[in-house]
């Protein structure tokens, strides 16, 4: 009851138009995800490890938010691909609106570390991309704030470098590194706002600069607070 009253006063006091539920894999599984793989397999789903108070509280909490503004829109983050939950509760679905495509902002960070341009598999990106139940709505973004934490990089890093501070004025002389980083960094985007989902994620924390790297403090950095807060 607390939990539904806090989305109904931000509703009503606030006036939000919608909520994202962050990380509900742990909410509707009994080992929360944790060091479990999924296949897709529909018994990894319904079954005894099913949390079904955490499943029935997001359908409460759905249909609430829609009774209460029938417009508002509601985004899951799951890393499972729980069937139906991007339907609607009437049809026993968990109700929500889109449901994160998250195997895509992995797909592109997979690729620029690990293989060389001449080497992307067309076809394969494309299956990556297209993969996913068509009678769910699903949010497609190239990066968000996970994949530029604890030392990894954004995707202008991975693709610029220290040519990120030095080589992106017009002033400035442009180099092999910048040319191919602004076309792949466009193509990267095109395609996935393309073939991705219903609706765009743009990249949380880059409407107004483009932010750095987050390593926060740990043996491998000598345990430095340089790097443990959001710079731009």
């Amino acid at each position: 009851r607390f939990l539904l009253s806090n989305l109904s006063w931000y509703l009503e006091e606030y006036m939000f138009d919608g909520f994202r539920f962050d990380g509900i894999t742990s909410l509707m599984y009994h080992h929360h995800g944790v060091g479990y793989g999924f296949s897709g397999d529909y018994n990894e789903y319904f079954s005894e490890n099913t949390e079904i108070d955490g499943v029935v509280y997001l359908m409460l909490a759905n249909a609430l938010i829609h009774r209460i503004f029938p417009d508002a829109i509601t985004i899951a983050e799951d890393v499972s691909g729980m069937p139906g939950l991007g339907r609607p509760t009437e049809e026993g679905g968990v109700g929500f609106d889109y449901r994160l495509s998250m195997a895509l902002p992995d797909k592109w960070i997979k690729l620029l570390k690990e293989v060389k341009d001449e080497d992307w598999e067309v076809g394969n990106i494309i299956h990556t991309l297209t993969n996913r139940r068509h009678t769910e709505k699903c949010i497609a973004y190239c990066e968000s704030h996970d994949q530029a934490i604890v030392g990894d990089k954004t995707i202008s890093m991975w693709l610029f470098d220290k040519e990120i501070y030095t080589n992106m004025s017009l002033l400035s002389e442009e180099t092999f590194t910048v040319h191919r980083g602004v076309a792949l960094h466009k193509m990267i985007r095109l395609i996935t706002i393309g073939l991705g989902g219903e609706g765009y994620l743009n990249f949380m924390g880059n409407e107004f600069g483009h932010p750095e790297w987050i390593d926060f403090p740990r043996e491998g950095n000598g345990f430095s607070y340089q790097y443990c807060r959001r710079q731009w």
